[in-house]
This record gives C-alpha cells, sequence and structure tokens, in this order.
C-alpha cells in the first residue's frame, strides 16, 4: 500500500483537511474581525477539501480492487 504514489496524495489531502478544520476552530474560538471576515469562506473551502479527500479515497479503494 506504501508503494502506491495515491495513497500519499490521499494523505495529502486528509492532512489539508485537518488544517483547514483547525483553522476554522481556531478562529471560531478566537472570535473577532479574523472570524466575522473569514470563517465562512474557511469552511466552505473545508467542505470542498472533504470532497475531494473522499474523491481520492474513493479513487484509491477503486484501483486497489482491480
Amino acid at each position: 500500500m506504501r508503494n502506491d504514489p495515491v495513497f500519499y496524495v490521499v494523505v495529502l489531502a486528509c492532512f489539508a483537511v485537518l488544517v483547514i478544520l483547525m483553522i476554522g476552530i481556531g478562529s471560531f474560538a478566537k472570535g473577532g474581525e479574523f472570524n466575522r471576515k473569514y470563517s465562512n469562506k474557511i469552511m466552505r473551502l473545508r467542505v470542498a477539501a472533504q470532497a475531494v479527500a473522499i474523491g481520492l479515497i474513493l479513487l484509491f479503494v477503486w484501483l486497489r480492487k482491480g
């Protein structure tokens, strides 16, 4: 499994989702101007990144199954 380059892309995509989520949660906790200005954009970015990560996971499973 670790020989497959798609595996590393999937791990990278999942890590990107985690980073975006942590930035969003941190901005919610801190509040202030940054939260008012960017919180909705950050959460939209998280949803898009999750969709990409899920698509890559499905691609990885499909390729490994064959």
